[in-house]
């Protein structure tokens, strides 16, 4: 079957352009940048019409949490990535903190059957590390793997790794990417304790981002960094929060990097100041902090500093999130609203078209080495995403696809929309309706 997305404004490789793109099955067959010739046109079994539409790959999230196995009371590969192609997501990269974990080849290898059954999107899984699976670790295949990952800071799922000779051991001879969450333990644990003989057990989540403050991203990230310039590891730091770390990183092509950086949405959109309004729904490890880290997590991403944009999608039931400060769990769901959160910021100036395009979708292909998708050209996958950059529409519970319900953009208006999202050539989300619930594929990569 060939389709033929018609005169659509592509968005891609920095340049924005009016343009048809022909799909022959999974395939991008063909892109033209002005009129597409006649005989093709009358030997096409569909031609869509995307006048007044963006036309743009399909976003790559290297980090989310899908909860299974074990805590799909909260979300599950069918539902979250059904949720991830309402949003234009084509690809994520799931991480290891379910029930069991993912710290074998056995249980990684059920997430990847698991997905071929069930998932919408494309996918890779993370290898979960742990203070004594380094062998389970050293069998990862960076063909088929998008990374090992490593807690150097707790959260949700207690996987911290702590032992430096382990971690020495995991950079010296990691055979893929290792990416990080990086907040010092003993740092968060003694600003506990003053929070806690200050309000007991009623610590306002205002004080979130003084327990997990930037000295404890900041001492954790640059150990993460002294281990990988020791032993010459890719190194990927997740979900970026401080100010304080961005000496860490230099500008540049992520192609060129050994160590990279990723920002989350939330982080790039909320600060101290919102906690007053949303709670603990904001509540995230590591946390949403000052004005200032916002303003230097801007400044970083657009001078290159910042690799990629991901979501750190986490979901919990509303009832876990709506708790006392202790009680309520870290993390929140973004993987549906995540594009057009990032373009909505583009409107209000803070960042361009093409930009938001370049972090989401060619810099994650690029730093993870995925093979043929995170592109539009020509011998790719056809993993694309119409917008309609003119839509206003309302977060609401009747068009969150997330199994908890909810989302932290609940009640938000947006002024653009996700229209269609091709998966492999196939439509697998159109005018919110999803219309298939499994042409998800494995990705693989070049190591």
């Amino acid at each position: 079957m060939k389709t033929l997305i018609k005169d659509a404004t592509i968005v891609n490789e920095g340049l924005k352009f009016k343009g048809s793109v022909l799909i022959d099955g999974e395939i991008i067959e063909k892109i033209f940048p002005h009129v597409v010739p006649a005989d093709v046109v009358n030997n096409l079994t569909e031609v869509i019409d995307a006048t007044g539409l963006l036309l743009i790959p399909g976003v790559i999230d290297d980090q989310v949490h899908f909860r299974e196995p074990g805590l799909t009371h909260k979300g599950e590969i069918a539902t979250e990535s059904k949720a991830a192609a309402a949003g234009g997501v084509t690809t994520y990269m799931e991480m290891p903190n379910t029930n069991p974990q993912t710290v074998t080849q056995e249980e990684l290898q059920k997430k990847f059957d698991r997905a071929t059954e069930v998932s919408a999107v494309n996918y890779s899984f993370y290898m979960g590390a742990t203070n004594n699976n380094l062998q389970e670790v050293l069998k990862t295949d960076p063909t088929k793997v998008c990374g090992i990952k490593v807690f150097m800071g707790s959260s949700t799922g207690n996987m911290l790794v702590d032992d430096d000779k382990t971690l020495s051991e995991i950079f010296k001879n990691a055979p893929t990417l290792v990416a990080t969450h990086c907040e010092d333990e003993a740092t968060i644990k003694a600003n506990t304790e003053i929070a806690r003989q200050r309000y007991g057990e009623n610590v306002p989540i205002s004080r979130h981002c003084h327990i997990r403050n930037d000295e404890a991203c900041y001492k954790s990230s640059s150990k993460a960094v002294e281990l990988a310039s020791k032993f010459d590891t890719r190194l990927h730091i997740l979900h970026l929060s401080s100010a304080k770390e961005m000496s860490l990183f230099a500008p540049g092509k992520v192609a060129d990097k050994k160590i990279t950086a990723e920002v989350c949405v939330h982080h790039l959109w909320f600060d101290e100041r919102d906690y007053i309004d949303y709670g603990t729904r904001i509540k995230w490890n590591p946390s949403v902090k000052c004005i200032k880290d916002k303003e230097a997590l801007w400044e970083a991403l657009l001078s290159d500093k910042i690799d990629v944009i991901a979501t750190d999608h986490a979901p919990h039931t509303l009832e876990e999130k709506t708790n006392t400060y202790f009680k309520a769990p870290s993390g929140g769901p973004l993987v549906q609203h995540s594009l057009v959160a990032m373009l909505e910021l583009s409107k209000k100036g803070f960042i361009t078209t093409e930009k938001v395009i370049e972090k989401m979708c060619h810099a994650p292909a690029d730093l993870f080495r995925v093979n043929k998708r995170g592109y539009i050209r020509e011998g790719y996958f056809a993993d694309l995403v119409l917008v309609d950059p003119n839509k206003n529409w309302i977060v609401a519970p009747e068009n969150i696809l997330y199994k908890c319900g909810w989302a932290p953009f609940e009640r938000t208006e947006f002024s653009n929309q996700v229209v269609t999202t091709f998966v492999n050539g196939s439509r697998v989300f159109n005018e919110g309706k999803i219309l298939h619930s499994n042409k998800g594929q494995a990705v693989t990569f070049n190591p």
